[in-house]
């Protein structure tokens, strides 16, 4: 479990495809969210670490997970946005991120306002009806908050500090995101006899 607080911006260094694609992501994390068997989301995907050196950690991406997710296009040098799992104890600053990605996202928009940028994202129609105003969303593993919905669109605000220190800030037009709906969203749709996709 997450909360979609990123705490490092970290850069695969390789990409393996010999079964299973491997990723070799460079990093800051402390070694010891880095043991084997440990879950980092990476750009909002939780994988399994299955070996660590210092600075950098090591995971698998099967064929179903390169499909749903950007992982496909990643190769060397590409950024990604780094959280370990959460502690018991710890502080929950966003909302509760699972780390299973539900589908893409793509930017249409991304406009200044005031020092901050609104950005516009549709998302597939069997997803947009559980993202709500003033709900939360995970984009590449980023808590947001929702300001507007339209349609299969939504908008959020990213701050200065959240430009800064995620890949958000190094978005273009068309480009795809990875897209968590609201856990809490998900288990409405269920109880209610509309399951999530």
């Amino acid at each position: 479990m997450f909360t979609g607080i990123t705490v490092d911006r970290g850069r695969v260094a390789t990409v393996e495809a010999r079964g299973d694609t491997y990723l070799t992501i460079e990093t800051r994390l402390d070694p010891r969210d880095l043991a084997d068997g440990a879950s980092v989301a990476c750009s909002g995907c939780c994988l399994t670490v299955i070996a660590s050196g210092p600075g950098w950690f090591r995971v698998s991406a099967s064929a179903e997970t390169l499909a749903c997710t950007t992982l496909a296009r990643w190769q060397p040098g590409t950024e990604v946005n780094l959280e370990p799992a959460l502690r018991l104890g710890d502080t929950l600053g966003g909302h509760i991120v699972s780390g299973h990605v539900d589908g893409l996202a793509t930017l249409r928009s991304a406009v200044p306002e005031g020092d901050s940028v609104r950005m516009r994202f549709a998302v597939p129609q069997e997803l947009a009806r559980f993202v709500a105003p003033k709900g939360s969303v995970a984009l590449d593993g980023v808590s947001l908050t929702v300001n507007r919905v339209d349609g299969a669109e939504f908008e959020v605000n990213i701050i200065p500090h959240t430009l800064a220190v995620t890949t958000l800030g190094r978005a273009h037009s068309g480009d795809p995101l990875n897209f968590e709906i609201d856990t809490i969203a998900r288990y409405v749709a269920r109880l209610l006899g509309k399951d999530a996709a």
